[in-house]
C-alpha cells in the first residue's frame, strides 16, 4: 500500500533531508524511518528487551552440550 502524506511542514522536511543526504525523497524518507524506529526500539526498557530475548530463547529450545563439530561429521559420514 502506497504512502500519500499532504502535509506541507512533512513535505518540507523530506525535501530538507533530501538536500542534506544527496537521495531521493523516498531514500530518504526511508532512511529517517528506519533510525527512528531503531532509536525507539534501543530506548525499550531493559524488562522488555529481555522478556524478547527469554522468548527466542524458549523458542530455540533446551542448549544441547556436546561435540557439535563431531556430531556434525558423523552426520556428514566425515567421522
Amino acid at each position: 500500500m502506497a504512502l500519500y502524506i499532504k502535509d506541507p511542514e512533512v513535505d518540507r522536511l523530506a525535501n530538507e533531508l533530501v538536500s542534506l543526504t544527496k537521495t531521493s525523497k523516498v531514500d530518504a524518507v526511508k532512511a529517517a524511518l528506519k533510525r527512528e524506529i531503531a532509536t525507539r526500539k534501543g530506548s525499550l526498557p531493559i524488562r522488555e528487551r529481555l522478556a524478547k530475548s527469554l522468548k527466542m530463547a524458549r523458542e530455540a529450545g533446551p542448549y544441547a552440550p556436546g561435540d557439535h563439530k563431531q556430531e556434525a561429521d558423523e552426520m556428514w559420514g566425515e567421522a
